[in-house]
């Protein structure tokens, strides 16, 4: 989904530039974008946070803090995926790209 919404992105620059734009064209790039935006931040919600990341309590130190990192690496990517939405800087689809490695990372650790 992220490189589909990058790919959206530079179409959508693409097509913007031509004086003669097809704007059905640009329309369905946009609404593609979006779409796949929110297919991230659903997938966050409905699969990560509802049902893979379980809550750890503070006391347990250890696994508090990977559970929090979780929480924020997965916040990240929700807040990148809604600033995709607002904007064709494709700078927030790169660091998604970022924040999902690094959520590989502390979701199967080594």
């Amino acid at each position: 989904d992220i490189s589909t919404v990058e790919k959206s992105m530079n179409q959508i620059n693409e097509l913007s530039k031509s004086p003669k734009a097809n704007i059905n064209q640009l329309v369905r790039w946009v609404e593609n974008k979006d779409v796949h935006a929110d297919k991230i931040s659903n997938v966050v919600t409905q699969y990560f946070l509802k049902q893979r990341i379980n809550p750890v309590g503070s006391d347990n130190k250890k696994e508090y803090k990977g559970y929090t990192a979780k929480l924020s690496v997965l916040h990240k990517i929700m807040f990148h995926s809604m600033k995709s939405k607002q904007t064709t800087d494709t700078k927030h689809t790169q660091k998604m790209s970022a924040l999902l490695e690094e959520f590989h990372e502390l979701y199967h650790p080594k």
